[in-house]
């Protein structure tokens, strides 16, 4: 609802009023009225100085305002605080209102009002719930002061403006194997290249072993020479790719909105299980984002593949086949794992794409993109987004 419907109209406030004050105060006097000039000239000065208290509100007014966290998941709560203190020796009645842009949030507008004595400082909390994945533009702010009678009012707009960034939810996803690709193919402690950096064990030291290699603390504990046992050497790297025109053409809104819960929620385990992620996508992002995210493995990476998932719209931008072969750089020993509608023609290109780059592709597409009488997209190199949603499996 916007202020002015809000505003109680005060008979003080209307310029014809004011004007039939000031006519009764020139009768009275003409006819002698000493009373009713009085009463005139007080009801005029009422109305002229609350006219000046309301002007003179806004000056010497400061607010701060910000958000407890701008970084949240579907169903977590944000508090907001907006501080105001009054710099100066005259009361004010204050009035703040937030509008929120997007309606996913719990209120359109957020408002609170209190008067503020002199020299005074309060501060107005509000607690919000973000519902939806998205980017969501809250403020700014609009301060409105007046006098303490509420007959005139003035506003003011801050300037600062807060975004709220809604990752996608993360949900339980059920387990399924991901080609892995060792530098040297090796598992354990068979590789013959080693890490110095992770230690598995000491061993009784063996002739030609260089002497950097030798655990002096063992070997005065055990009394004779022992030498560290390395974990082998390995890059576990995964390439997520999500490619938007099949939803988009299909308007398969709610099938997209579940396809990123599976990938935000796939990237959180790789990276708690030690493997590096990177994204790509071909769909249009809200703000500033880059849509491409290099495999990496640092402590940012994750943050920054949240928040890409989450200003992600429905929406292709540039083509997927010249981001591939103009704008990504593949490392050595990826794994691709393809999100999509279904398994298009534009899949399959990408498929030849990788596949000449020597990068095994996992698909995983909507249970709506299979054709009838197929069991899976790709066979054993495809998924279907409900067969690995642990949500579905349950209600099913």
């Amino acid at each position: 609802m916007d202020w002015q419907e809000e505003r109680i109209p005060s008979a003080f406030s209307l310029s014809l009023i004011q004007f039939f004050v000031a006519i009764l105060i020139f009768m009275a006097l003409l006819n002698g009225q000493r009373s009713l000039a009085i009463l005139g000239f007080l009801v005029l000065g009422l109305m002229v100085g609350a006219r000046l208290w309301a002007r003179m509100g806004l000056s010497g007014l400061t607010c701060l305002w910000g958000a407890g966290s701008n970084r949240v998941f579907p169903g977590e709560k944000v508090a907001l605080r907006l501080q105001a203190e009054n710099h100066k020796f005259l009361p004010v009645w204050l009035r703040i209102a937030i509008p929120l842009l997007r309606a996913p949030l719990e209120k359109e507008t957020l408002s609170k009002e209190s008067g503020l004595l002199w020299y005074q400082r309060a501060q107005f909390e509000w607690e919000i719930v973000a519902r939806k994945r998205g980017v969501y533009r809250i403020g700014p702010p609009r301060i409105r002061a007046g006098d303490l009678m509420g007959f005139y009012q003035h506003e003011k707009k801050l300037e600062q403006e807060l975004s709220l960034i809604v990752y996608p939810r993360l949900i339980p996803l059920k387990p399924f194997s991901i080609p892995a690709r060792d530098i040297f193919g090796v598992p354990g402690a068979k590789s013959p290249v080693q890490d110095p950096v992770y230690i598995l064990g000491t061993r009784d030291y063996q002739h030609g072993q260089p002497a950097k290699y030798i655990h002096w603390k063992a070997t005065a504990r055990h009394h004779r020479l022992q030498e560290k046992i390395f974990e082998p050497s390995r890059q576990a790297k995964i390439l997520l790719l999500v490619q938007v025109e099949g939803f988009a053409q299909k308007e398969a809104r709610e099938d997209f909105e579940s396809a990123l819960e599976v990938v935000a929620s796939l990237a959180v385990r790789l990276e708690r299980r030690g493997y590096a992620v990177g994204l790509v996508t071909n769909g249009v992002m809200v703000g500033e984002h880059p849509r491409i995210l290099p495999v990496s493995r640092n402590p940012r990476q994750i943050g920054a593949i949240l928040e890409a998932l989450a200003r992600l719209d429905m929406r292709a931008g540039e083509d997927l086949l010249d981001t591939l072969y103009h704008r990504l750089q593949v490392p050595w020993g990826i794994t691709c794992l393809y999100f999509s509608y279904e398994k298009d023609d534009l899949a399959s290109r990408a498929e030849d794409y990788f596949r000449r780059e020597r990068v095994p592709v996992v698909f995983f597409t909507c249970s709506k993109g299979r054709r009838q009488g197929e069991s899976s997209p790709q066979g054993p190199a495809g998924q279907i987004l409900d067969e690995i949603r642990m949500e579905r499996l349950e209600k099913a």
